[in-house]
């Protein structure tokens, strides 16, 4: 089992200044991901989405995480 502070530190690690929201859709490892980073400027949705898998890939491959609903996005 992850935690939501979890979550939200691992992305943090990978993309210092960004926004993290996280909520559980279902039980504490189905979860919906908000990431609004400014290193996401000039990036398609895949690479930014790569971004945030990449800064999840142990969570992801042990399972801890077994469903994630991602958003991306810049700062306005």
């Amino acid at each position: 089992m992850i935690t939501k502070k979890e979550v939200i530190d691992l992305i943090n690690k990978k993309l210092p200044n960004s926004r993290v929201l996280v909520e559980n859709l279902k039980g504490n490892d189905h979860l919906q991901v908000t990431v609004i980073a400014s290193e996401f400027n000039g990036l398609s949705l895949v690479k930014q989405h790569q971004l945030v898998y990449s800064a999840l890939k142990e969570e992801l491959a042990s399972e801890a995480i077994h469903a994630l609903a991602l958003k991306t996005g810049t700062p306005n």
